[in-house]
C-alpha cells in the first residue's frame, strides 16, 4: 500500500484534513479505475490479493491535486504516521492540546442541581473547542450518570464512552463522556469526565461560563 514522505494535506472537511497520495508514491497496480461520478475517479483498491471497492479516488474538481489521489478512511484496515497508528481521521497539523492541572474549583448544574463539584479538574485546552474541564469520578455524582451505548473516537485524545444524566425526572442524553484508555499525550484525563460545556451549567470559583456554541451545541 502506498508510503509518502510527503503525502498532501487536503481539508474535504471543515474540521481536519485528507491524506492525499502522489501517484509515484501508491504501488503500480493496487489502482482499478471503476468509474467516474460527482467529479471525481473512483477505484478499487487490490493488495495481498484482496480487493476493496471504492477504496479510493481521484477528485477532478479545480483545487485539487490533478496527480494524487485520496483512499477511503474507514476502507482500509489500518493508517500510520511513522510507526504511531493513527485513528479515526487524520491529525490536524494546526491543531494543538494543552492539559493543565488546576485547584481552581469547577462546579457542574444541570437543571439547577449540582452533579459534579470539584478542586481537582485537569483543564483541556484544544484548538477551536472551549476548554473542556475532566474532573475525577470521586468528585462526580455519579448515581445520576447512566452509561450509554454511544461512543465517539479522536484520533488525539482516543475513544470515549458517554452517560447520560437524570434529574428532576428528566434525562439530558450524552452529556458526560470520558476515556478509560486514552491514548499516550493525553493520559491526564485517564478515567475522568467532562461535561458538554453547550449543554450544562459550569462554574470556574463560581463564576458562571457562557454555553458556547460549537458543532456540539
Amino acid at each position: 500500500m502506498p508510503t509518502a514522505d510527503d503525502p498532501l494535506l487536503v481539508w474535504e472537511w471543515p474540521y481536519y484534513p485528507t491524506y492525499y497520495f502522489p501517484d509515484p508514491d501508491v504501488t503500480p497496480g493496487a489502482l482499478i479505475e471503476t468509474g467516474r461520478r460527482d467529479g471525481k475517479i473512483e477505484y478499487a483498491v487490490e493488495a495481498g490479493g484482496d480487493r476493496v471497492e471504492a477504496g479510493a479516488y481521484r477528485m477532478l474538481a479545480p483545487g485539487y491535486p490533478p496527480d494524487a489521489v485520496a483512499f477511503v478512511w474507514d476502507a482500509m484496515d489500518h493508517w500510520f504516521e511513522e510507526d504511531e497508528e493513527v485513528f479515526v481521521h487524520p491529525r490536524d497539523p494546526y491543531k494543538r492540546i494543552d492539559i493543565l492541572s488546576s485547584s481552581r474549583r469547577v462546579r457542574v448544574e444541570v437543571d439547577g442541581v449540582t452533579v459534579a463539584d470539584t478542586t481537582n479538574a485537569m483543564f483541556l485546552f484544544e484548538t477551536g473547542l472551549p476548554v473542556r474541564y475532566y474532573i475525577p469520578k470521586t468528585d462526580v455524582r455519579m448515581e445520576l450518570l447512566t452509561p450509554t451505548d454511544t461512543t465517539t473516537g479522536c484520533p488525539y485524545k482516543g475513544f470515549a464512552r458517554y452517560w447520560s444524566v437524570t434529574v428532576g425526572g428528566r434525562t439530558y442524553p450524552d452529556v458526560v463522556w470520558g476515556y478509560d484508555t486514552p491514548l499516550p499525550e493525553c493520559q491526564k484525563i485517564a478515567g475522568r469526565v467532562a461535561f458538554y460545556n453547550e449543554k450544562v451549567d459550569i462554574y470556574v470559583d463560581e463564576e458562571p461560563l457562557e454555553r458556547p456554541t460549537t458543532k456540539f451545541s
